[in-house]
């Protein structure tokens, strides 16, 4: 079975590849994506689908995460975001805080970064890309999880701007 995230999320990692189609079969369902040719069309089948997916936990909105886990701190957050840069995901892929489960974080937040210091890693289609702050000043919010799932856009921290 799949969900409609995952499948967006497939489209999306085919599209910024050279792949040219993707066929994956899960649990009787099969998903086929197929770039466009000059004549083609995207083709997405799947099975029969048997079983109705109701998630567990209502599905993360653009609310940061640290806010849903922490409401209390939702309000002052987002009334000095204002001010703050953010800094973002420009792919989808896995977020890592560091460069391996046992190494320190590269930044933390109360860090003063600069506009190359590196502040996580980004494992899109098993390659690990560095992601650099691009501004200076100081972390004051880490917005995603080590380990989690990120969109392309997603504000990953919130930087003070010196």
């Amino acid at each position: 079975m799949f969900k409609l995230s995952e499948i967006k999320e497939l489209i999306k990692l085919v599209d910024q590849t050279s792949v040219q189609e993707l066929e994956i079969e899960n649990e009787g369902a099969r998903l086929l994506i197929r770039k466009p040719g000059k004549t083609e069309v995207v083709n997405l089948q799947t099975a029969p689908i048997t079983h109705t997916y109701s998630p567990a936990v209502p599905a993360p909105q653009a609310a940061p995460v640290s806010a849903a886990l922490a409401p209390q701190a939702a309000e002052p957050a987002s009334s000095a975001a204002d001010n703050l840069h953010k800094i973002v995901s420009p792919m989808v892929g896995t977020f890592y805080r560091a460069a391996s489960p046992d190494a320190a974080p590269f930044v933390k937040i109360g860090d003063r970064v600069n506009d190359k210091t590196v502040v996580c890693i980004l494992e899109a289609m098993k390659l690990m890309n560095e992601l650099e702050a691009e501004v200076r000043g100081e972390i004051v919010e880490v917005l995603v999880e080590n380990g989690q799932l990120v969109e392309f856009g997603q504000p990953l921290f919130l930087v003070k701007p010196e």
